[in-house]
């Protein structure tokens, strides 16, 4: 949960976030506009994210279905992306309330997806989680087996890959995420580079509050931030 957001306090936050992806975008020789800002609402309640879409935040992103569920018929217009570890038992109940799931970690919940994109006669765009620090804690697709995941998902109906995602190993210091935010981005290269059927390799989502700005000079083209446009919040 978290303490009601005064519209002020959003106001500065969200120009300072705004700063910080600038200058991260003109360091890379890159525009601001080629850097998608997805808001990451855990605990945020639906007034806030409204006002937030009002003052031009374009993409929203849920880690939990039953706060995503709770929310939904609430919001304004936006694009509602699921950004959170799924189980597939919970797959049917967002497949038509999101344009993209972020969190694909395993060949089980793509098909799961695929199966329920299918029923619902729609194509649902996804992102395959890589574990890019290698960590026994977290899911998703190991590098060396990336390549052979992207071929096997591409095969499956209703189900667009569109790029990637990572979340780094916790660092004592943003910048020591730089070096995991480049291996991403060679991976994201080399796979789209290989042009496989039926994917289209443009999105690479990779950042969060404390370290987005680096992800942008390291080529993410979707950064997720929370804590620096809400603040910190307490979870449940």
């Amino acid at each position: 949960m978290m303490e009601k957001l005064s519209a002020e306090e959003f106001d500065f936050n969200f120009e300072r976030v705004l700063e910080r992806l600038n200058t991260a975008a003109e360091r890379s020789g890159r525009n601001i506009g080629d850097i998608t800002l997805l808001a990451a609402t855990k605990t945020v309640d639906a007034d806030t994210i409204n006002y937030a879409i009002e003052k031009g935040i374009t993409h929203i992103g849920e880690n939990r279905v039953q706060e995503l569920l709770s929310k939904h018929s609430l919001l304004k217009p936006a694009h509602s992306h699921f950004i959170g570890h799924l189980q597939t038992n919970k797959v049917k109940d967002i497949i038509d309330k999101v344009e993209m799931i972020e969190s694909v970690d395993s060949l089980r919940l793509a098909n799961e997806i695929s199966k329920q994109a299918l029923k619902n006669g729609t194509e649902m765009d996804i992102l395959l989680e890589v574990n890019i620090g290698g960590e026994e804690s977290k899911s998703g697709f190991s590098p060396n087996e990336l390549e052979n995941a992207v071929e096997e998902i591409t095969k499956l109906p209703a189900i667009r890959v569109k790029g990637l995602m990572a979340i780094p190993p916790a660092t004592d210091s943003p910048e020591e995420s730089r070096k995991y935010f480049r291996k991403m981005y060679k991976l994201f290269i080399d796979i789209r580079d290989k042009k496989i059927d039926n994917s289209n390799m443009s999105v690479l989502s990779m950042g969060m509050s404390n370290d987005f700005d680096i992800a942008a000079e390291e080529g993410a083209t979707l950064v997720r931030v929370g804590t620096s446009l809400f603040g910190r919040r307490i979870y449940k």
